[in-house]
């Protein structure tokens, strides 16, 4: 997909419909009553910006099942309870954002990432479309580790998607204040419908997003209910990378359909885990790790191994001396190259880990080499907030030993 430049008379009908569009209304006073958010504690909540908010709000509202409202509003600056004017200065260091609700049992946060991706530009790091400034920048603003790593996780996937030139970009950080936006903002497109779509017609949006995503503009939601990926009260699945808070509950793991996976993993990540391939030697993640933590399946979230067993092989693989504990790998012979070799897979998700050797140190002799694209790592400190409390103990720094 090549980026096409807006024709000059795009760009000037642009400028002209941005004064009936996203300043429309400047001059109204901030109402005091701008609790526009549902009273429901049941609901989860997510933060992204994309651009004007309008947009970002029609497309949650409109598009996303499960979700009951969007609000917008002003994210990622230090001036407290900013007006429009104040923000769109682009001195306050807030940018338009929409904080969304809605209902875990109906959606993943996963589900609300791909809608995101649909709505913006995430190459763009300094507006979107004909919104210029840091007030228009996008970011993710995540509520907590798991959002933090569902998020990073997307964002590389469409990165190594091939389906832009220019580097994904968009910021993913901390949540840290979410101010609501002026009643005038809230539900613009439904409430000045004729010049909502003047401006977003010229705006170059849907035309960049048409030109982007074509006939995979049209989300299918029904990949990203609960049912599909074992959600947690907020909203945060296990499987398919969303581990909940939970840990790992291998009861309730049902593994998603290939679909999803294609979806949800990096191509290296489906291609190792389901098609039992490798990845390169000394150019994969976790190879040279050195922090204390634990590693995961991709797909479930099942514990592996731990950093206490991990060595340097000078291999180019992450390596270990043992699971983290018996049973949590299966063994399966291997025929497929010139030889016989001992196959490791998750016994869960049966993904394709790589292969035990007899070339290890002690104490058991053992050489699990694995791949980094098959696994994920939760450094010690965030192991408790994402479930994994009770393997703290067996967790510690890697094993001084270094074999060749």
């Amino acid at each position: 997909m090549k980026r096409v430049p807006l024709p000059l008379q795009l760009l000037f009908a642009a400028t002209l419909a941005l004064l009936a569009g996203c300043q429309a209304g400047a001059s109204d006073a901030k109402s005091g009553d701008t609790s526009f958010a549902p009273d429901d504690p049941s609901l989860a909540v997510a933060t992204f910006a994309g651009g004007c908010f309008w947009c970002v709000e029609q497309a949650y509202e409109e598009r996303v099942p499960g979700v009951v409202e969007a609000v917008s509003g002003y994210s990622g600056g230090s001036e407290k309870n900013p007006t429009y004017e104040q923000v769109s200065s682009g001195q306050t260091g807030h940018t338009e954002s929409v904080q969304v609700y809605y209902d875990p049992d109906v959606i993943t946060y996963e589900g609300l990432l791909q809608a995101l991706w649909r709505t913006m530009d995430p190459t763009d790091p300094n507006g979107q479309f004909v919104d210029r400034g840091q007030q228009y920048r996008p970011a993710i603003f995540y509520h907590n580790a798991e959002q933090k790593r569902i998020a990073e996780a997307s964002k590389q996937a469409l990165a190594e998607s091939g389906r832009y030139d220019d580097p994904v970009i968009i910021d993913i950080v901390p949540f840290e204040a979410f101010y609501e936006a002026e009643k005038y903002h809230q539900d613009y497109y439904r409430k000045n419908p004729v010049r909502y779509k003047i401006y977003t017609y010229n705006s170059g949006r849907y035309q960049f997003i048409e030109d982007v995503w074509g006939d995979d503009q049209e989300v299918d939601y029904s990949q990203y209910r609960p049912e599909q990926t074992s959600s947690d009260e907020n909203g945060n699945s296990n499987a398919a990378m969303e581990a909940n808070s939970n840990g790992f509950d291998a009861s309730s793991f049902e593994k998603p359909s290939d679909k999803v996976l294609k979806e949800r993993l990096t191509p290296m990540q489906y291609e190792v885990t389901q098609l039992d391939g490798t990845e390169p030697a000394f150019q994969n993640e976790y190879y040279d790790e050195k922090r204390a933590g634990l590693y995961v399946d991709i797909v479930s979230g099942e514990p592996l191994f731990s950093s206490s067993d991990k060595y340097k092989s000078n291999t180019g693989w992450p390596s270990f001396v043992r699971p983290i504990e018996p049973g949590v790998v299966v063994e399966k012979e291997d025929r497929s190259w010139f030889g016989v070799r001992t196959e490791i897979r998750s016994k869960v998700a049966d993904s394709h880990l790589g292969h035990v050797f007899t070339d290890g140190p002690p104490p058991t002799g053992l050489r699990y080499c694995m791949n980094s694209a098959a696994l994920r790592f939760i450094p010690k400190e965030d192991m408790a907030a994402e479930g994994y409390g009770q393997y703290l103990d067996q967790v510690g720094p890697t094993m001084d030993v270094e074999t060749k």
